[in-house]
């Protein structure tokens, strides 16, 4: 069965409404709650979902939550999702929902000549598309957060991502700056939580470029437990280069 939980932060109204629907726009299951508090917490759960699976099958539901008051709607969110498990093990790779998956793909930069990163949808489908084309199956997102579009047209493909903040490269060992690794972390697991295409959370890249500190490793413990913290479900991962040890 597949089990969602649904957390949402209220501000006005007295109730919600959940609604889950089917790739096709089918509704699946609806659920009504009144607001108690700000802060509400819904589980419902979905027999035999249909599983995203990878580019065979990157099957997507919907979960639309409405705020409401006296029945009118006064705000809604619509949030793609889906339902898939992996696990990876060092000497057979990864598997998608119990399946052999082995990842074949890229690193992905947003930016486009003469145009920099003021790049739109247009620029990030037909990366998409050539990523696919090429014969990948996985994509790292490197170096900084990209754009929302970018990681929904990865779960629509059907491509597993590697989703990353900027700490490359140079260790800066000032309050503000370390402090600025955990914001990013946290502002990317809780901005892309719901992607089901994002399997691992890269918490720096290529440190070893600017040497080895205590302090440095440090950071990278507090960057790993704050990722786990935050999402108990994913993997962490680092592109490891120059000295940097990875374990």
């Amino acid at each position: 069965n597949g089990e969602i939980s649904i957390r949402t932060e209220v501000t006005g109204g007295d109730s919600i409404g959940i609604e889950i629907y089917n790739r096709d726009g089918a509704l699946v299951t609806e659920h009504r709650q009144q607001v108690v508090g700000k802060q509400l917490e819904t589980n419902i759960k979905i027999e035999t979902p249909t599983l995203w699976n990878g580019l065979k099958d990157p099957y997507l539901y919907s979960c639309k939550v409405k705020l409401l008051k006296d029945d009118q709607v006064y705000d809604a969110v619509d949030i793609p999702f889906g339902f898939r498990s992996f696990t990876v093990d060092k000497e057979k790779g990864f598997f998608l929902n119990g399946e052999p998956y082995p990842l074949r793909g890229v690193s992905r930069h947003e930016d486009r000549k003469d145009k920099g990163w003021a790049i739109g949808y247009e620029e990030h489908a037909e990366d998409i598309d050539l990523i696919k084309e090429m014969g990948a199956n996985t994509v790292r997102l490197a170096h900084y957060q990209q754009a929302q579009d970018v990681y929904t047209l990865c779960d629509q493909a059907g491509l597993v991502v590697w989703a990353e903040i900027p700490f490359i490269s140079a260790f800066d060992a000032s309050p503000v700056a370390i402090e600025n690794t955990k914001t990013q972390l946290a502002e990317l697991i809780m901005q892309c939580y719901n992607h089901p295409s994002i399997c691992f959370w890269g918490i720096a890249n290529e440190m070893g470029i600017g040497g080895e500190s205590p302090a440095l490793y440090e950071n990278l413990e507090e960057l790993n437990d704050l990722a786990h913290a935050l999402d108990k479900t994913r993997l962490t991962t680092i592109s490891n280069l120059g000295a940097t040890k990875p374990d």
